[in-house]
């Protein structure tokens, strides 16, 4: 698959962490066209409309208001259309059960996100890069899971 960028949505009702992560994804040499919402409900509705260009991959805070990421997960796991896309669920503080939580509901990719820009950087950076490996690659994408 030849594809020039990766389509990302970020989730999260801080415009903090929003900004960190637009900024982390400018630097990347992988080009990246970045979504935000503010919370769940927003996100799936953009989603679920018949025009939206499906994501690779798809960054939810676990404690989004509206509807929750476990809400989202469910819907986006339960429909073929989201098939190809990656759901990685992060959070300050996540818990080993919220976790486990996440990965058997389908979820790809949970992680504690660093306090820091550059810790945040480095993990943000590994999880794009991996992820491109395997949009690029056409790996079973029901194998990729990851804990950071």
């Amino acid at each position: 698959m030849n594809k020039e960028f990766l389509n990302v949505i970020v989730t999260d009702n801080d415009e903090n962490t929003l900004i960190f992560f637009k900024n982390i994804f400018k630097e990347l040499k992988i080009s990246i066209k970045v979504q935000c919402f503010h919370n769940g409900i927003d996100l799936m509705e953009y989603l679920n409309n018949k025009d939206a260009v499906v994501p690779e991959i798809t960054f939810i805070k676990y404690t989004i208001p509206g509807k929750n990421s476990m809400e989202c997960i469910d819907e986006v796991k339960t429909n073929s259309k989201f098939s190809n896309m990656v759901t990685a669920i992060y959070d300050d503080e996540i818990s080993e059960n919220e976790i486990e939580e996440a990965f058997v509901k389908g979820n790809n990719i949970c992680m504690r996100k660093p306090s820091d820009f550059e810790t945040l950087k480095k993990v943000l950076t590994e999880v794009i890069t991996i992820n491109w490996q395997y949009h690029t690659s056409g790996l079973n994408k029901d194998n990729f899971i990851l804990k950071l």
